[in-house]
């Protein structure tokens, strides 16, 4: 006998002892033999008595068909107990989620005949212990019911995949103790009409006044507005003061204007466009606005909430909203992340069909991610465009992939409004008990097509005539509420004509002909920071005492002294500790291990994440040390001084979407730190192009946001195939306009100390790419004496001195540069010059002509690249140059033929390559 049939009896026994009469025959008779109460007291206890280590088992009744009634139990609460466990497993199934009423395949397992369980014993009673927050005995009828009830009505919950006993225990007993069902208040109930009048009235209003206005309205998917507004107020009631929401443009207008508080007014007058000069080859549509205001909570307390803007690539602001509050969080010193809240709103056909979706999901456990826990809605039209759940995902449900983490997911039926409100009570509690993600998915339906104009019975007819026969929701739970006596007609009434009257005004207004709409304001943390053209911005001077150096090198060089520091890297320090010194010249590790270190000292954040960074693609970093004994990391980064700013350096998963993203998020909330991202080759910076294209390079242009993100990137050809050659810097370049980014390629350690400085210390945000070396990592010839990082400023080109008559000019960049050099030296041609352009762009006609100022302009330019012709900087150049520079002087190019792929995989080929390239270059 089982524990809990052995505790089952105890239960039994207790019943016979107040009312003989209230337990079955078999047992009534075998516990009148037993004795009265002392006599059983005295026998060993029921259950397992670990200090006794014997376990009482009642002996075998006459009456029983198959053993005692004991065993007879026995066998039925196992059964019973095996009904509960599938009931939490597979309840989802069967619960009535689908506001359009299509049937579901039927679970025969739910069924007791299942298990073995008959309709005479519906009425048996049972043990609950399985059961937390219920009495310990009900009847297998009761115990169906409440099992029903609580699985398969309008929530079906997925959480048996949760590996922690704990925490499936704690899910039960919350949903269980209340069969899955929120108690509301009559205000409550109001509120969440209110809501769902709000979004009926301002959709039906878009609909009138702009007629085949595209609006992506929220229409059969309004419980929305109530879950949001129920999902803040929870959440001010937990303590959270900052909510950041990313969501694609279903319903967005009306979220803008029912949860952010975004004026009406000026919405309409983004359908009425007055003044089309305004927005002139820049600007974004109205459904990818995002906006910032403050809601006032019933409590009296304020949350600051956000929208992110965002382009049509749905899934990929995820993770941009999830970085802007880990740099929240960061910035007000919340470090257990309890004051924050993602709220993340997905489509269900994006959130099962894009890959985006998996990688940021798996950020969200990791200590250099984690923001404690995000809220995911996923409004589930049940449809993607035109495409069913059949033609567009391999699972039963669209959050399936959710499952990877330990977490649950609530499906819920979207007109339900009420059980939407405990699916968000249930949500919010679980995230601010556990620190975890966590799902809603409230199926609901597209009333419309994908847009206003789109005639979705085309291919979707079914569902078109399902749909045409049902009323809004706001109609139902109206319905209810009456019924309910909790609200009449005229209050009803009374709530609907003043939200018209209020859009109403507000249209008028709108009208007036004034343009009303505001560009939405940089937070207060942007104050000091500008965008915009560099023109009149001043560059700043970026050098750093000696004795400031030598400091911070000693400190970088210095581990706990019970640290067991691997011998090569003890050797790495005290090589780095001479440069420190001024004893020798500095590699590029050290430069940037200094760069980062006085950036620190001066208060600054640095978060600096991607694959490997803690050690470097090429073992030239070592930020972070590891004991050889015990494994643990030391960060001398993060040991400086008292009043050193946040250093935070990660290795990234192997991602490039969801990570680079996330660091955009991040640099959208820190102007004042140095947010970087490398790339483990700057090769695979292409997987990440939607982030690139879509926010990094023309966030300014089309939602006013500026990033001073940093992209570090690999790149260089030496022989490592066409996968590990090129990071793509046509592409950067084909980008560049209007002064959106910044394209360098450092090729001395000096410059790029003073070039990560710049980004810091002058008020100019922009992202910053940087094409950063391979070989020159630790080429002799690529090193800087310690007075260039002391003096000075970045030099966004390199001017020869060394030769006095040109008669060539060499433009290049990079690891060519020395290669150059190398090859000049050997062939001791002194009438070239070799000038190093170090930043690309934005690059002034005049300091091109300054550089070249002391050649003749009758002595001609090369541009000289290792890339194939079609690709690196010349296709940008030459668009932008012709065959002549600022000034006249003559221009071309040497650069490997054009190419379909970066480079060759052969090592013996780039060579041959690369000599050819140089002697070129030479030869000419």
């Amino acid at each position: 006998m089982s524990s809990e049939s052995a505790a089952f009896v105890e239960a039994l026994y207790a019943d016979w002892l107040r009312d003989p009469s209230s337990v079955p025959e078999a047992w009534r008779a075998w516990f009148a033999e037993a004795g009265d109460g002392d006599a059983f007291a005295a026998r060993p206890q029921l259950g397992p008595s670990f200090d006794r280590g014997t376990v009482f088992n009642p002996p075998q009744a006459a009456a029983a068909p198959a053993g005692g009634p004991g065993d007879e139990v026995a066998a039925l609460q196992e059964r019973v107990d095996n009904l509960v466990r599938t009931f939490r497993v597979r309840g989802h199934l069967a619960a009535q989620l689908d506001p359009l009423g299509l049937p579901r395949p039927p679970v025969p397992e739910l069924d007791p005949a299942w298990h073995g369980l008959r309709p005479e014993d519906l009425d048996r009673p049972f043990a609950t212990r399985q059961i937390l927050g219920v009495p310990d005995v009900l009847t297998l009828r009761e115990i169906l019911d409440l099992l029903r009830t609580t699985y398969c009505r309008s929530i079906g919950a997925q959480f048996m995949h949760i590996l922690e006993l704990p925490v499936q225990n704690w899910l039960k007993e919350r949903m269980e103790s209340c069969r899955n069902h929120a108690t509301l208040t009559r205000q409550e109930q109001v509120r969440i009409l209110t809501r769902l009048t709000d979004a009926v009235i301002f959709e039906e209003f878009i609909q009138k006044k702009f007629l085949g206005a595209k609006s992506f309205s929220c229409e059969g998917a309004e419980t929305l507005l109530p879950l949001l507004d129920l999902a803040i107020e929870k959440a001010a009631g937990d303590g959270v003061r900052e909510v950041v929401i990313g969501m694609a443009h279903r319903g967005r207008l009306n979220v803008l204007a029912n949860i952010l508080g975004k004026s009406p007014r000026e919405i309409f007058q983004e359908f009425e466009d007055p003044d089309p000069e305004r927005r002139l080859y820049r600007g974004d549509v109205k459904y990818h606005a995002g906006y910032a205001g403050d809601w006032r909570a019933a409590g009296g307390r304020t949350v600051h909430v956000s929208l992110c803007f965002n382009p049509s690539h749905l899934e990929f602001v995820n993770p941009v909203a999830l970085g802007r509050m880990r740099a929240k969080q960061d910035r007000g010193g919340d470090l257990e992340r309890s004051r924050g809240l993602v709220v993340l709103i997905h489509g269900d056909a994006a959130f099962a069909g894009q890959g985006v979706t998996q990688e940021t999901l798996n950020l969200s456990q990791l200590d250099a991610y984690a923001t404690g826990g995000a809220l995911h809605v996923v409004v589930n039209n049940q449809i993607g465009f035109t495409t069913t759940p059949a033609e567009g995902r391999s699972t039963l449900y669209a959050t399936d992939v959710a499952r990877m983490l330990q977490v649950p997911v609530f499906h819920v039926n979207g007109e339900d409004p009420e059980a939407v409100a405990q699916a968000v009570r249930l949500a919010l509690d679980f995230r601010a008990r556990f620190r975890r993600d966590v799902f809603i998915d409230m199926h609901c339906y597209r009333r419309r097509g994908h847009n206003e104009a789109d005639e979705p019975a085309f291919t979707n007819p079914l569902m078109v005539a399902a749909i045409e026969k049902r009323p809004p929701v706001r109609e139902a739970y109206l319905a209810r509420l009456l019924d309910m006596h909790g609200m009449s007609w005229e209050e009803a009434d009374a709530i609907a004509v003043r939200r018209r009257l209020a859009l109403e005004d507000e249209l008028a207004v709108a009208r007036k002909g004034q343009d009303l709409r505001k560009t939405v304001a940089l937070t207060s943390a942007w104050t000091k920071y500008l965008g915009g053209s560099e023109d009149g911005v001043e560059e700043t001077d970026t050098g750093v005492a000696k004795d400031r150096l030598r400091a911070l090198s000693e400190r970088l060089t210095t581990v706990p002294p019970a640290f067991h520091l691997h011998p090569k890297l003890a050797r790495l320090l005290e090589s780095r500790r001479r440069m420190g010194r001024g004893e020798s010249p500095l590699d590029w590790g050290a430069a940037e291990a200094l760069a980062f270190a006085s950036l620190a000292d001066e208060g600054h954040r640095i978060r600096f994440t991607g694959q490997d960074v803690c050690r470097g693609t090429f073992s030239h970093r070592h930020a972070v040390l590891y004991d050889q004994q015990d494994g643990h990391p030391f960060l001398p980064l993060g040991t400086l001084s008292d009043h050193q700013g946040l250093v935070e350096i990660a290795n990234s998963p192997l991602s490039e979407i969801a990570v680079l993203a996330f660091e955009y998020g991040y640099s959208q909330d820190s102007p004042d730190a140095l947010t970087a991202w490398e790339a483990q080759f700057g090769d695979f910076a292409n997987v990440a192009q939607t982030i690139i294209d879509q926010f990094i390079v023309s966030g300014e242009d089309k939602w006013h946001r500026l990033s001073g993100l940093v992209l570090l990137l690999p790149h260089g050809m030496e022989g490592q195939g066409p996968e590990h050659s090129s990071a793509r810097l046509e592409r950067f370049l084909s980008l560049c306009a209007e002064d959106n980014i910044q394209v360098c390629q450092p090729s001395t350690p000096a410059n790029f100390f003073h070039l990560l400085r710049r980004q810091v210390l002058r008020p100019w945000r922009k992202p910053l790419v940087v094409m950063t070396p391979k070989s020159l990592l630790r080429h002799p010839a690529a090193v800087s004496p310690l007075e260039d990082l002391a003096a000075g400023r970045f030099r966004r080109i390199i001017p020869d001195a060394s030769v006095a008559n040109p008669r060539r000019v060499f433009l290049c960049s990079g690891k060519l540069a020395v290669e150059l050099e190398e090859a000049r030296e050997a062939r001791n041609r002194r009438d070239v010059a070799i000038v190093r352009v170090e930043q690309f762009y934005p690059l002034a006609d005049a300091a091109i002509e300054s550089a070249l100022a002391s050649v003749p302009s009758s002595v001609p330019a090369l541009w000289v690249q290792e890339e194939p012709v079609n690709m690196g900087a010349w296709p940008y150049w030459r668009l932008r140059f012709g065959d002549r520079l600022p000034g006249g002087r003559e221009l071309s190019v040497v650069a490997r033929p054009e190419s379909a792929s970066p480079a060759t995989g052969s090592q013996d080929s780039h060579k041959l390559e690369q000599r050819r390239l140089i002697e070129s270059a030479f030869g000419r």
